[in-house]
């Protein structure tokens, strides 16, 4: 593995889309038990459900830690491959290298920085450093050469990519005062395109309300097909989120992507809001003297958290009456993929979905 100072688009790479054709995927095994409540045994079987639907089709990497290797081992079916490697927690597309690709298919990984979503300013933890580090381990075991951009804080989960040069975000994350303070929104999109191979960046104003990420993009928007999204979507206008998907919405009406494509945009209903229960919080130890969830708390609950692996869609239930009719449209949008959905409050406990617990490795020679 070689640490690269160069940057990947002036070396011929870019990021590919989800939904082209994976080599892998990689998730971290959930302990932390100011996250996972009750020891993290729900959110295990949750995490195990999810491995083993992306793994039909795609090989599954669960890392893990040292004290976890044997019950991840036993729990996980054996054509899944565990390795043990530190974490401070379980959100692979956050921590994870972002790979790109060639157009003869070598891949490379970008480390980007990472301090848990905000830092001092907002983060959610303290400290990060195996988090910080686990990008760089991970490119090291795969024997892919790696991007060092840690200087430039940036999570998977608020980044998505069509593959032909649009990237999409949300302003409410990158530029929010504990990532890239310094770095003004134009030098944000000069480096992301710099990175990811874009000729254009989509960005959105929010996410998802009360999304404890500043509002990644992979809750709100995601791309289906190039010049495709899906959008998630609410129609009661005494939500708060009703002003947040009515903003996004009409500012991807007004856009065209890099190949000058106007969007099609798809609505995705969202499920009714989704609040912490008492039980669930007691479940779960305090951070510095300070419980990280209370009774009543409102969920970032959103079904644009799915995974698309190499024949399905892996996407979250949640005990909802909009469950069958958010599988059915993404049915229809992706007819040559079945859809897989798992029951997913167990992982929205810990702050985020499906989506933010995979990362995927592309396709290479």
């Amino acid at each position: 593995m070689r640490i690269l100072n160069t940057l990947p688009r002036e070396d011929g790479y870019h990021m590919p889309a989800e939904f082209e054709q994976h080599w892998g995927c990689i998730m971290i095994w959930p302990e932390r038990a100011d996250s996972w409540q009750y020891g993290a045994v729900a959110a295990r079987h949750a995490f195990c459900q999810v491995a083993e639907a992306i793994a039909k089709s795609e090989q599954v990497i669960m890392l893990c830690s040292f004290e976890q290797y044997d019950t991840a081992r036993e729990m996980l079916p054996e054509h899944i491959q565990v390795v043990e490697m530190s974490t401070d927690d379980a959100w692979a597309r956050d921590v994870c290298p972002t790979f790109v690709k060639n157009d003869v298919g070598d891949i490379r990984g970008i480390d980007w920085g990472f301090n848990a979503w905000g830092g001092l300013v907002d983060g959610l933890y303290f400290p990060w450093d195996k988090d910080n580090k686990a990008a760089r381990k991970i490119c090291d075991f795969l024997n892919k050469d790696v991007y060092d951009q840690r200087d430039f804080i940036l999570e998977g989960g608020s980044i998505h990519s069509d593959g032909e040069g649009t990237l999409m975000v949300t302003e409410s994350c990158l530029l929010s005062a504990g990532r890239n303070p310094k770095l003004s929104k134009e030098e944000i999109e000069k480096r992301l395109k710099e990175c990811l191979g874009a000729e254009k960046v989509l960005w959105l104003p929010c996410g998802i309300y009360q999304d404890e990420t500043n509002e990644h993009v992979d809750n709100i928007c995601a791309f289906i097909t190039p010049g495709q999204v899906v959008l998630s979507w609410t129609e009661d206008k005494e939500d708060p989120q009703y002003e947040m998907c009515e903003k996004s919405l009409k500012y991807l009406e007004s856009q065209r992507d890099a190949q000058g494509r106007k969007l099609t945009i798809h609505k995705l209903p969202l499920p009714q809001p989704i609040y912490m229960r008492e039980e669930e919080c007691r479940g779960l130890i305090h951070l510095n003297g300070e419980p990280t969830r209370v009774d009543g708390e409102r969920l970032a609950a959103s079904y644009v958290n799915f995974y698309i692996s190499n024949d399905s869609i892996v996407m979250p239930a949640f005990q909802d009456k909009s469950d069958a009719q958010a599988k059915e449209i993404l049915e229809k949008l992706f007819p040559d993929r079945s859809v897989v959905q798992i029951p997913a409050r167990d992982i929205l406990i810990g702050g985020g979905n499906i989506h933010c617990i995979t990362q995927q490795i592309p396709m290479h020679k």
